[in-house]
């Protein structure tokens, strides 16, 4: 690799790490299989791994807008965040023993929208984290149903001594394999920020499955028919649905269903009449850029927006509601105004919402 070659590369993987110190550590040593591991063996690190102290954890960690977190897995779920964030903080020997107990060898991370399995993920990070300190900081949100979560939180990177603040949304999904007296929650599948310039740097990590499973996944969405339906539950699938608990979960569901149909009549002025109706007067509406807006000037920014891309958003990953909040992560679709040149990728928001006279109001909203 010549010296420029080698120092862009340097330069991709560094800007991934500072967009994507995952909650959860981004913990990618490679576990060995339970046959390999040697029961007796002494860890060489002091690893935090109980699931005990979720009440001592969460006042390191603060969640800032705290949502209900019900029994069972979703317990499981929180106290995994919550020592992801410990351990990740602890240093890179403890980050490397936590991989082997949060992660399986077929866990998959989608970083920046590139599907990397451990070994590829760990290449990456084994470079760039001898580049850059990272330490997390506060929750802003932690939406958790059944074996998924929505994450949106503060960290801190750059030079030890020069430390910027940024943040970063995720979507994880879990799997139990132990049992409510013995648990033992693991990673199953992640989606680390969204995809973005990194992307085509990142893609060079993937081995052959995840390049066939990546292009596959490309066709797909290039090639995507929004279904003719009226039912907009029907017309705009949810990939991985999960178990809505809540009164105005329905209601928060149909509101943002809408602002997708009308998103797809290519018209800025439909979507802006959905903003009018449905966003509070003093709504925001916020990007990872920390720049925040009001609705008259997101409507600007939508409308100038609409004349010079025509975009699709085709359906959900997830779609999370829980008390008053709700976290999506979704695919779109962006073409020429001849639909000749197409480009995919996807997005992740959090909304706020509160009742208000006239019904149910978006009070804030936060894009990725």
């Amino acid at each position: 690799m010549q010296p420029e070659q080698r120092r862009i590369l340097y330069i991709v993987i560094i800007a991934i790490v500072v967009i994507l110190a995952v909650t959860l550590g981004l913990v990618f040593g490679l576990r060995k299989s339970d046959d390999e591991e040697q029961p007796n063996t002494k860890p060489e690190v002091d690893v935090m791994n109980s699931y005990d102290n979720t009440a001592e954890l969460i006042k390191k960690f603060p969640v800032i807008n705290n949502t209900t977190v019900l029994s069972g897995m979703e317990e499981h779920i929180q106290n995994r965040l919550l020592t992801g964030f410990e351990n990740w903080n602890r240093g890179f020997k403890t980050w490397k023993a936590w991989g082997n107990i949060l992660y399986k060898n077929e866990s998959i991370y989608n970083v920046h929208g590139a599907r990397l399995s451990l070994a590829h993920y760990q290449e990456a990070m084994d470079i760039s984290l001898k580049q850059a300190t990272i330490i997390m900081g506060d929750f802003h949100n932690m939406l958790i149903s059944d074996q998924y979560c929505g994450i949106h939180y503060d960290f801190y990177s750059g030079s030890k001594d020069n430390l910027r603040k940024s943040k970063v949304m995720e979507f994880v999904k879990f799997h139990e394999y132990g049992n409510e007296t013995n648990p033992d929650t693991r990673v199953e599948e992640g989606w680390g920020s969204t995809k973005d310039s990194s992307y085509d740097g990142l893609i060079n990590f993937q081995g052959d499955d995840e390049r066939q499973n990546q292009t596959g996944q490309d066709e797909y969405n290039l090639n995507y028919q929004i279904p003719e339906n009226d039912d907009l539950t029907k017309k705009y699938i949810i990939k991985y649905p999960t178990t809505y608990r809540d009164a105005n979960a329905n209601q928060i569901l149909d509101i943002i269903l809408k602002g997708f149909d009308s998103w797809n009549t290519k018209e800025a002025i439909q979507y802006c009449t959905w903003v009018e109706k449905y966003f509070d007067e003093n709504a925001t509406s916020s990007s990872l850029d920390e720049r925040e807006r009001n609705m008259t000037q997101y409507k600007a920014e939508i409308t100038e927006l609409f004349q010079n891309n025509t975009i699709y958003k085709l359906y959900f990953d997830n779609f999370l509601i829980r008390d008053n909040w709700a976290a999506i992560h979704y695919r779109y679709r962006k073409e020429d105004k001849k639909g000749i040149e197409k480009y995919v990728g996807d997005r992740m928001e959090f909304f706020k919402f509160e009742e208000k006279e006239g019904g149910l109001k978006i009070m804030a909203n936060w894009i990725q």
